[in-house]
């Protein structure tokens, strides 16, 4: 049967595929619009599950608090390229699942997946279909809820990096002052109590391998060795580090001038852990032309 234009573009409209894709589709089901959208859903998934394996290190870190400051959430999405991580598509459902994330509950990634979105579809679904549409591999990362009885301070930077502090004491610009820090700085703990004894026994081993060469007597080596053991550990405690708006106060000093204390603080970055695939363009060209 003749396919008429406008029902191409009623099925590009309600799927956001390509024209060709949409007539070929409506070709196969003899014009049925029903069965064209279920036809490219089932081609459209089998599309994404082979771009699933693709390194996927761009997208959105999103924010969501409610009025009181006292639960957060931050959930991260994920996407090959920054081009696609602006586009109104990615962006539109990034928001959806933060908001899901923040407003549910969900135990873990997998129950956050299973949500159903506006559109009726689950997450995990209507990500398998944005692949699809978009032709890039898409991934619901992570996410992270904190709930507190003292204050929340959140911190953006762009939507690259995402820093939540939980405060006991102080107010909302402190707690939004030392996530910006946390940001900037990258504590990997609070304080010395929350870093991992082995990690001080393993520095301990290295700065005693360091200054034994120096030929100085044992006792001076074990003073040389606690005092770097000391510099350490203020470089990686949040209390130990120059707090970056004013430098000649610790966030130690801060917090007591503020009566205040960090509780907790959660830190993430936009595709930290993952490794991204290198290619080299001509090699891929040369791929393309010789799977054609």
């Amino acid at each position: 049967m003749a396919i008429s234009a406008a029902l191409v573009k009623e099925l590009r409209e309600r799927t956001g595929a390509g024209m060709m894709e949409c007539k070929k589709a409506l070709v196969e089901t003899d014009g049925d619009i029903e069965a064209a959208i279920e036809h490219m859903r089932k081609t459209g998934l089998a599309k994404a599950d082979k771009k699933a394996g693709r390194a996927a290190a761009e997208g959105l870190i999103i924010a969501r608090s409610n009025d009181d400051n006292t639960k957060v959430t931050l959930t991260e999405v994920n996407c090959e390229t920054d081009f696609v991580a602006k586009g109104d598509d990615f962006i539109d459902f990034a928001n959806g699942v933060a908001d899901l994330a923040f407003n549910n509950d969900p135990a873990d990634t997998d129950a956050l997946l299973a949500l159903e979105m506006a559109g009726g579809e689950n997450v995990g679904d209507t990500c398998k279909r944005l692949i699809a549409k978009i032709g890039e591999n898409m991934n619901v990362r992570r996410f992270i809820t904190l709930t507190t009885s003292g204050v929340l301070g959140t911190y953006l930077h762009g939507s690259r990096i995402g820093v939540v502090v939980e405060l006991q004491g102080g107010d909302l610009e402190l707690a939004r002052d030392i996530a910006m820090h946390v940001a900037a700085s990258r504590p990997t703990a609070v304080d010395e109590s929350e870093v991992p004894a082995e990690l001080i026994e393993k520095e301990r081993e290295i700065f005693s391998a360091q200054a034994a060469d120096s030929g100085k007597p044992a006792d001076i080596i074990a003073k040389m060795v606690e005092g770097r053991i000391k510099k350490f550990l203020k470089e990686v405690t949040l209390v130990g580090q120059p707090f970056v708006k004013n430098p000649d106060v610790t966030v130690e000093q801060l917090l007591k001038e503020k009566g205040a204390k960090v509780i907790s603080f959660q830190r993430i970055e936009l595709g930290e852990g993952i490794e991204k695939k290198s290619e080299n363009f001509a090699d891929e060209v040369m791929a393309q032309v010789k799977g054609n």
